[in-house]
């Protein structure tokens, strides 16, 4: 009896915490972002930008971004063959679902600190924050020349 009960509650724990999915269910509102706790659906992802050894956008589909933040730096991150993402749900959530590195790191695995979801003004601000995307110059406009608005000039000796 007291095994089932225990296996009931760590099922709940566990629905409990992906229980918030943030914008995907954001009732089809365009730019409607969570500011919360957000999860990706792990068979969403379609790719990921190193931005330091610490953070990472993470693409998923429907043209959403995350801001993925790990609970420590990740030598080599950027120069590793890849990362998966590991998590006892389908849902990659803050708090219990890790990155493992493929490649040179040999398997190793780091939790993951935050995740939350991106507008595209915000992903590109933390592009140009990191480095990785050229801030967009605004040229200021020539004027123009208004028709009819000769300067006359005074004569400063006044009229004599």
């Amino acid at each position: 009896m007291f095994l089932k009960q225990v296996i009931i509650l760590l099922i709940s724990c566990g629905l409990a915490a992906c229980a918030s999915t943030g914008s995907e269910e954001a009732g089809g509102q365009e730019g409607a972002v969570s500011r919360g706790s957000d999860c990706i659906h792990e068979p969403s992802i379609r790719g990921y930008t190193v931005l330091d050894e610490q953070n990472l956008i993470v693409s998923a589909s429907n043209k959403r971004a995350y801001h993925v933040v790990l609970f420590r730096r990740a030598y080599g991150l950027d120069s590793s063959w890849g990362i998966a993402f590991d998590s006892p749900t389908s849902r990659i959530c803050e708090g219990f679902s890790e990155i493992i590195f493929r490649g040179h790191m040999n398997g190793e695995s780091i939790r993951i600190s935050s995740i939350r979801a991106l507008t595209p003004d915000e992903k590109d601000d933390l592009l140009i924050r990191f480095g990785k995307k050229e801030p967009e110059i605004k040229q200021t406009p020539t004027p123009n020349e208004v028709q009819g608005a000769e300067v006359e000039e005074l004569d400063p000796k006044g009229d004599e």
